[in-house]
């Protein structure tokens, strides 16, 4: 099999049929969901606030899909340790009513990845047999609403949310500038740095559900807690975008503050090596990087991967030969000494998704050799 990515532009009717609902008449599907649902007027209540005390949902009319669809995409390019498997299929939306229309054809039982800058994230080395859904690049829509807030979709990288927002001469979002992710992953997380948390300057969000159907939800709708956000509802639905509060500051004074804060993130983390930001969630009244260190892993390799001999919190892969496993089994070493020395239980921050290598993703029809 070539081991580039093949794409379907024209969606294929064999891979079409693989993932896509197909009816009599096609591919076309009323996206606007089964049971329809109050149309919006506007976008972003004040206060965060939904209409008519209820989530709104947004309908849309059929549309043409735009975005490009590959399959056996390596993960390995998307995803910032630079190691793992291949994704079974993947989509790269236009924007954000190309995504909706997307996932308004999808079959309910595909499995459903959604990828920002690929941080935070491994995929281990037998893929992910479902589709990844790039957002980085299509949901890119970032502006100032006439209610002051900042409208930022989910494929928008944090750091030029914290450079927007000062440029407008607000602040709160500097810490924003320290997050190696997009909006996105932002809010499904609730990350955080230097004081700040996402969820503490969210306004509201707009959500995209497994049948392409948008809806406004309030902060209320969430449990939201320390690198963990979670609907109250058992629901389906994927982060497409979010109004931001913030408070008038001067936008040299946030600009300096920014410059500072990355200045301090090259100081102490190894940002020159692929990595995927902090692996484990810091314990209540400790760092998780002083007990690595402590239990003297600082620098541990397991195959191609390391403990950061910069920052104890960050594995690293220094030559991009490390494996999956490598990286998997080196966390797994790293939680298990931890536990040994203190009884501290590290948490991972980081998601591992896929199958283990000898359980590879099978290649589609048609593409066998």
């Amino acid at each position: 099999m070539d081991a580039r990515p093949q794409h379907d532009r024209g969606f294929g009717i064999g891979l079409a049929r693989e993932i896509l609902r197909v009816s009599g008449s096609g591919l076309a599907r009323d996206i606007g969901g089964r049971n329809g649902g109050p149309a919006r007027a506007r976008r972003g209540a004040p206060n965060g606030q939904r209409c008519c005390g209820r989530p709104s949902v947004i309908r849309q009319a059929p549309v043409a899909l735009r975005g490009r669809l590959s399959v056996h995409e390596p993960m390995a390019r998307h995803v910032t340790w630079r190691a793992g498997g291949a994704a079974a299929r993947a989509y790269f939306p236009a924007d954000l009513q190309d995504l909706a229309a997307f996932l308004g054809r999808l079959r309910a039982d595909e499995p459903l990845l959604f990828v920002g800058l690929g941080s935070n994230l491994l995929v281990r080395d037998g893929g992910f047999d479902g589709t990844v859904v790039f957002t980085h690049g299509a949901l890119s829509v970032l502006r100032l609403e006439d209610d002051g807030l900042i409208y930022a979709e989910a494929g928008v990288a944090s750091p030029k949310v914290a450079r927007f927002a000062a440029n407008h001469g607000l602040g709160g979002a500097e810490f924003l500038a320290g997050i190696p992710g997009t909006v996105g992953g932002a809010l499904a997380m609730n990350a955080g740095c230097h004081g700040g948390e996402t969820w503490g300057i969210v306004a509201g969000v707009l959500t995209l559900d497994r049948f392409g159907r948008l809806r406004e939800r309030a902060p209320a709708d969430f449990g939201i807690g320390y690198r963990h956000c979670g609907l109250r509802d058992a629901t389906d639905e994927r982060f497409a975008a979010a109004w931001l509060r913030l408070s008038p500051r001067d936008g040299e004074a946030a600009r300096r503050c920014i410059k500072d804060l990355l200045e301090r993130r090259i100081a102490t983390q190894p940002l020159q090596l692929p990595n995927a930001g902090s692996v484990f969630r810091n314990p209540p009244g400790d760092h998780a990087a002083r007990l690595i260190e402590a239990a003297g892993l600082k620098g541990l390799w397991v195959g191609g991967a390391q403990v950061s001999e910069k920052h104890a919190n960050f594995i690293v892969n220094p030559g991009a030969t490390a494996s999956a496993a490598d990286i998997e089994a080196l966390i797994a070493r790293v939680q298990a000494t931890v536990r040994e020395r203190f009884g501290m239980e590290l948490v991972r921050e980081v998601r591992i998704v896929g199958e283990a290598a000898g359980a590879a993703v099978p290649c589609p029809e048609g593409e066998r050799s």
